[in-house]
């Protein structure tokens, strides 16, 4: 019989198809919306200079992108709050005796440097709050002044010099022991650290809200925490591995680096089986950094580096081209 071929004919209409409604704006504002737990507990913490430390970021944030803008007569779209995720971001991962000046700066970085040199938002190839966070470590007693929490402890809004100081739980850790708060104390944020990475209860909350809204799935996070509490539980340092692998968890910043910076649209990739081995890099990297470095935390700079590689990444699970041979798709 002889082989047989068929041909159809596929119309398409012109574009746009549907119209949606979920936009920059949209998503940037969900993700400020997520972000209110986390402040909400920073303020009860660490007292109202959390509050303006942040809102001072956030503005700065807003006021160097519009500037940026201006003096070069483009555009402006400061009104997709990109830059208020930045700022908000960016005061999260510092200490809340961080002078006004030191923020204002790696603002100043986040923004010009990292993302508006680079063409934007959508262009920037590593997180800005993150490497504006790098940035700011050129003040590294600054970067690592910790308070004690609690209202009689907490910083001035205008002065820290009455602040008074204690360790956090990664800073005994690094060192082999176990830390002096419990895990429940963790859990909820009772313990010193960083603005808004210490309450692992509220940013729960707000990615529990952001998968409500479907701004970001779980794939990310559960790699990039998952990983950790594997590896902490496999090489624990002390004879409690079940509490090590907890104080891993909760004691740092791994909570909101892998829930609000590592699943950053522009700067993770797109193929699920990517954002799987994406957030397992990152979990892997974060435990070596914290196990083998001279620095407590692994967040940050393991973030940072797989931004990176995102590109390979973005390789991995890429769907086959519909209608390709299956030779084709085989060496692809």
């Amino acid at each position: 019989m002889a082989q047989m071929k068929y041909f159809y004919e596929l119309t398409i209409s012109s574009s746009p198809h549907v119209h949606s409604p979920v936009t920059t704006r949209t998503i940037m504002r969900d993700v400020l919306i997520a972000l209110v737990p986390a402040l909400v507990a920073s303020v009860w913490f660490f007292g109202f200079r959390a509050l303006t430390v942040t809102l001072v970021s956030m503005a700065a944030c807003a006021f160097f992108e519009w500037g940026w803008c201006k003096l070069l007569k483009k555009p402006c779209k400061v009104y997709d709050m990109s830059a208020l995720i930045t700022g908000a971001l960016l005061a999260f991962v510092c200490p809340v005796t961080i002078p006004y000046w030191c923020i204002i700066l790696g603002d100043f970085f986040a923004i010009i440097v990292v993302k508006m040199l680079f063409g934007g938002i959508g262009r920037n190839i590593v997180n800005p709050a993150l490497a504006g966070r790098a940035f700011m470590f050129s003040w590294p007693v600054l970067m690592s002044t910790w308070v004690k929490v609690g209202f009689e402890n907490a910083a001035s809004v205008f002065s820290t010099a009455d602040a008074v100081t204690a360790a956090t739980p990664l800073a005994n850790m690094h060192q082999g022991m176990m830390p002096d708060a419990s895990i429940f104390d963790m859990f909820i944020g009772n313990v010193g650290g960083c603005i808004g990475e210490t309450s692992a209860l509220a940013l729960l909350i707000g990615f529990a809200y952001l998968l409500l809204r479907k701004v970001i799935t779980a794939r990310i996070p559960l790699a990039y925490i998952g990983t950790v509490a594997v590896l902490s539980l496999l090489f624990p340092m002390g004879n409690e591995p079940i509490a090590w692998m907890a104080a891993q968890v909760f004691g740092g910043g791994l909570m909101l680096g892998a829930i609000f910076m590592a699943t950053d649209y522009v700067t993770s990739p797109l193929t699920h089986l990517g954002q799987i081995v994406y957030g397992i890099g990152c979990g892997v990297l974060t435990i070596l950094i914290r196990y083998f470095g001279g620095y407590n935390e692994g967040v940050s700079y393991a973030i940072l580096v797989m931004n990176c590689c995102v590109v390979l990444f973005d390789r991995i699970g890429r769907p086959v081209k519909f209608g390709a041979p299956k030779k084709e798709a085989a060496k692809k």
